[in-house]
């Protein structure tokens, strides 16, 4: 029982650390340039100029 009070003081950092790991790896395979394209058609279809 001690091992989860004495792990929870760092372990933001882990999910921290794995989140980056994670935009990093989706950022390599050029995952970036899709969302990136799906959220600016989104905005424009909101703002109802596309």
């Amino acid at each position: 029982m001690r091992f989860w009070k004495s792990g929870r003081r760092y372990a933001w950092a882990a999910g921290a650390l794995a989140g980056i790991f994670l935009l990093g790896i989706g950022a390599a395979q050029g995952q970036l340039a899709v969302i990136w394209k799906k959220a600016v058609m989104i905005c424009l279809e909101c703002i109802g100029i596309g």
